[in-house]
């Protein structure tokens, strides 16, 4: 089912100076930033080796990034796998047990299918499956 670690997304607080951060000080290329209105975000996207890193800010106090930014403050929010069938993935891995936060895929950055996986399920980690739209 799980093909590859797609990303690994951090919430930040201050993006501009994280997106400099990680452009100057780790000297990784920024690949694109993107808004994406329906989740209420920003992303910064990044590459090492194969992995992407996604920095992630909230543009809408009411995002789910705005409200772990209150509650935990920001680091490490969530790691994404690549599946190649998403609708098929969300109804194994809901065979299986596991709790998904979404039953049916929304559009992410990028333009591709996403579904998170509920910590609850998988040892505290929330969990995004992906698929190119």
């Amino acid at each position: 089912m799980l093909k590859e670690i797609d990303h690994v997304a951090i919430a930040v607080d201050d993006f501009d100076k994280m997106v400099e951060f990680y452009s100057d000080k780790l000297q990784m290329e920024l690949k694109k930033i993107e808004v994406v209105e329906d989740q209420g975000i920003k992303a910064a996207f990044f590459e090492i080796g194969s992995v992407k890193i996604e920095l992630i800010a909230p543009i809408d106090e009411d995002s789910t990034v705005a409200k772990f930014l209150k509650k935990k403050g920001p680091g490490f929010h969530h790691i994404a796998y690549k599946v190649s069938d998403i609708e098929n993935s969300i109804q194994e891995l809901k065979e299986q047990g596991l709790e998904m936060i979404n039953e049916t895929p929304k559009i992410g950055a990028n333009n591709k299918k996403i579904a998170f996986i509920h910590p609850k399920s998988t040892a505290g980690v929330l969990t995004e499956i992906c698929q190119q739209g």
